[in-house]
């Protein structure tokens, strides 16, 4: 059986970033996890002391606090400036980007149509740079019946597919007088999908590495899913079923943002052993 990884995989520019940016602040504390994987962050504290808190509330007496990827709501970022803490951001500048889109949009009279997971940290993040209402969804139809103003702005969690946030701005255009559309979805997101969509037609087996809590992982197992139906989400090699690979020809293997080189090759390892 031939391995062969995804053009494009692993690790974005911003999770690298936060990740340099947790070696280098040995002792603080995340507020909330700093990357959707469990198994980097357990590195991180065994390596360099860098803890992971829930929220500001389990704040007692760090000295650092690091902002994680997917930021933290405007609220949060007030009540820890106002605390005798040094503050380290770690917010990827991809995520920067919609909530300073959110807050000036807003101002300006426009509500907000917001594609992503309401319960992602990401999404509350930029939800509360808002002072006009917001409406999140998954899907254009969710906004059947919803009376919309003359003005929406259109933003994306930055993990989204682009083919399905082109639908909710094609439906938007239709019923709304003034639509701006922002394409908030990163650069690197996208070319992990379309990566991660041609080997999933070649292969006949599909090993997407990441995070079970991660969005992008989990767009990217969908994608696999969708072009080849022996697809399988894993967070490490120990997951890994011989039987998964019984008559097979060729493998594919794709990751998702959050998930580092070690734990790919680990899993590139047991894969060749198989």
């Amino acid at each position: 059986m031939k391995i062969e990884l995804a053009k494009s995989y692993g690790f974005c520019f911003g999770v690298k970033r936060a990740i340099k940016i947790a070696e280098n602040s040995k002792d603080a504390a995340t507020i909330g996890e700093l990357i959707h994987n469990s198994l980097e962050i357990d590195r991180l504290k065994s390596n360099f002391n860098v803890k992971t808190l829930k929220d500001i509330s389990d704040l007692k007496d760090e000295k650092k606090a690091i902002i994680r990827t997917h930021g933290i709501t405007k609220t949060d970022l007030a009540n820890l400036k106002s605390k005798n803490i040094d503050i380290i951001d770690a917010t990827c500048p991809f995520v920067t980007k919609p909530q300073q889109i959110v807050e000036k949009m807003s101002n300006e009279g426009y509500e907000i149509v917001f594609f992503g997971d309401i319960n992602h940290p990401e999404v509350k993040g930029v939800m509360s740079y808002s002072v006009t209402n917001v409406h999140v969804i998954l899907d254009e139809h969710e906004l059947d019946g919803i009376k919309l103003p003359a003005k929406v702005a259109v933003v994306s969690q930055t993990t989204k597919k682009l083919e399905k946030y082109s639908q909710i701005v094609n439906y938007l255009m239709q019923r709304v007088k003034e639509v701006r559309v922002f394409n908030t979805i990163c650069n690197a997101t996208l070319e992990n999908q379309e990566a991660a969509r041609e080997l999933s037609n070649r292969a006949d087996v599909m090993i997407i590495i990441g995070g079970k809590n991660s969005s992008n992982t989990k767009q990217l197992h969908l994608i696999a899913k969708n072009l080849c139906q022996d697809s399988h989400l894993i967070e490490s090699e120990d997951e890994l079923q011989k039987e998964w690979f019984e008559n097979k020809k060729l493998c594919g293997i794709s990751a998702g943002a959050s998930t580092p080189d070690w734990i790919i090759q680990k899993v590139v390892d047991k894969l060749s052993k198989i």
